[in-house]
């Protein structure tokens, strides 16, 4: 857990996100490459980090690709959501202001949790990750990262508003993922042609955004292509491993659209 200097026991309620690492990575790893804590001091936000265990998984990965690990109420999702229950219990936590968020491993299992729990997640965070049902084992999962999920999902999916961030040169997660995850979030909603900018990170990395909205007008996605992007944490710090320091800031940009599209959300939870 990451608690700012501003949280107060008996305060008003804050945000809560929940960072899931990659493969190889664990949570001081993931903390110090995202420069997720600064970006929470700052706003306020809590941050929680869940660590996968290298007797649940030799590389550390989130198990995305078992089948026992995308249902709701079982394996790593029903962990995962427990996790945030109990700091939603231990701290003044606004509900209506929790996400989700992971690179690669951390992403696809983001978009489980995300999927799986709606009620709980607000708003989710993907990092070069995949689609829900991608795979249901360790061969289709290597298959998928190449290439993306083969076919339609059979299930029609209702997920919180989404954030995707994918670079169009990534050699381990082909960026197609990206779209893919894209393509399920917006379904639901029966979106149009979304308003895309251009532009040049401070960095120097160059980037394309598109924003969706869905019928209502509401924001439901955006999707952030970074253009000659790899495997890495976009406005990453050097000090973390697979990290974009070039990059726009996905750490902020998360952040800011958990805020934005939470801002209206219904009181009545």
């Amino acid at each position: 857990m990451y608690v700012p200097s501003t949280y107060q026991e008996q305060g008003q309620p804050v945000p809560l996100v929940v960072m899931l690492h990659g493969c190889t990575q664990d949570p001081d790893d993931f903390a110090a490459g995202t420069r997720m804590n600064q970006v929470a001091e700052e706003t306020g936000c809590l941050v929680l980090y869940p660590a996968q265990s290298q007797q649940a998984n030799q590389s550390r990965c989130w198990n995305w690709f078992a089948p026992g690990d995308q249902q709701h109420g079982r394996g790593e999702p029903a962990i995962i959501a427990g996790m945030t229950q109990e700091v939603m219990r231990r701290y003044a936590v606004d509900p209506r202001r929790v996400g989700i968020a992971g690179l690669s491993a951390g992403g696809a299992m983001a978009v489980i949790v995300g999927t799986l729990y709606p009620e709980l997640f607000r708003a989710v965070g993907v990092h070069s990750g995949l689609p829900y049902g991608a795979a249901q084992d360790l061969p289709a999962a290597l298959q998928a990262m190449k290439s993306g999920r083969k076919g339609q999902h059979g299930r029609r999916l209702t997920s919180p508003p989404l954030i995707v961030f994918h670079g169009d040169k990534d050699r381990t997660v082909h960026a197609v993922n990206g779209e893919q995850v894209l393509a399920d979030a917006l379904a639901p909603h029966g979106a149009g042609q979304p308003v895309t900018t251009q532009a040049k990170a401070p960095g120097g990395r160059r980037y394309t955004r598109a924003v969706h909205k869905g019928r209502d007008g509401r924001v439901v996605a955006e999707h952030w292509t970074l253009h000659g992007g790899g495997h890495a944490w976009a406005g990453g710090s050097a000090s973390g491993s697979y990290t974009d320091p070039k990059g726009p800031d996905a750490s902020r940009e998360l952040i800011r659209f958990l805020m934005e599209s939470t801002a209206d959300a219904n009181v009545d939870v």
